[in-house]
């Protein structure tokens, strides 16, 4: 299996170069880059051919790649928006991302299960966000690049149940599912479900996992141990599913030892992963 590590897990001041040997340092195997709602993250969507190459040769260089990419952007420009604007900047995102995933040979983009965020959801949104998914599928089967959906923390896709409505909609081989392990477990609590049973729905079309810790009501910054999410039990059914892609999901919030705590989140699932069997 290969494990990677979220970008935002460094502080954001950090060369690529930087960040890459960091990772590497720590034992991963793969960094996943974010490509959030800022500007500044946004931006890399515009990069010139001159910096891709540039980053290209920070990769080879480095020995560890760039891999996955965290599309969140579309939080701020959903697929779903009722603003006609917005919607356009929402598939110009989308078209851009795909583009620069391809041109850094990324393979899988995992997209924000969100029809809107910061509107209200209604059957319109949920309507135009059908729209705006097809479309986008069109242009990630047209570069060869898979999007899975993160399940989220709101309604809309929050669990993998969720999600495979619309993989099993669409029908295509460049839509799967990447699901964020805490979210579902926060999800299956909520709904008295067991998360396994939401897990196994998604077999076949099971792009990554992310290996996420949460609590009951709280979806970030739990460190790795101290929450709900039985890492064991999810590594060993999505392994057995045929998962073989992981990545450790936490963030640099400005605490000092945040290089300590890369080498202990490594040194924590890879243990997960020899509990499991693995």
């Amino acid at each position: 299996y290969s494990l990677g590590l979220y970008e935002k897990s460094m502080p954001n001041t950090l060369t690529w170069a930087q960040k890459l040997e960091i990772a590497k340092r720590a034992g991963f195997d793969f960094v996943e880059i974010s490509i959030d709602e800022t500007d500044e993250k946004l931006s890399r969507l515009d990069m010139t051919t001159a910096e891709r190459l540039e980053l290209l040769t920070i990769m080879s260089r480095s020995g560890i790649r760039i891999e996955t990419m965290c599309l969140s952007g579309h939080r701020k420009y959903p697929l779903g928006s009722a603003d006609t604007q917005t919607r356009e900047r929402s598939l110009d995102i989308m078209e851009k991302a795909i583009i620069l995933a391809r041109d850094l040979g990324i393979r899988i983009i995992q997209i924000a299960g969100y029809d809107v965020y910061y509107e209200k959801s209604t059957d319109v949104t949920r309507a135009l966000f059908a729209d705006g998914l097809q479309k986008s599928v069109a242009l990630a089967a047209k570069y060869g690049v898979m999007l899975a959906f993160e399940t989220m923390e709101t309604e809309f896709i929050n669990t993998v149940e969720k999600a495979m409505y619309w993989v099993d909609k669409l029908h295509t081989p460049y839509l799967s599912v990447y699901p964020d392990s805490g979210n579902i477990t926060n999800a299956a609590v909520r709904y008295g479900k067991n998360v396994l049973d939401d897990v196994a729905v998604g077999r076949g079309h099971m792009a990554a996992v992310h290996l996420k810790e949460t609590v009951p009501g709280k979806f970030r910054e739990i460190p790795y141990g101290t929450g709900h999410v039985d890492f064991v039990s999810m590594i060993r059914d999505t392994y057995a599913m045929g998962v073989r892609r992981y990545m450790a999901e936490f963030w640099y919030v400005g605490q000092s030892g945040w290089e300590q705590d890369i080498y202990a989140a490594n040194l924590f699932i890879r243990n997960q992963f020899i509990e499991a069997g693995i």
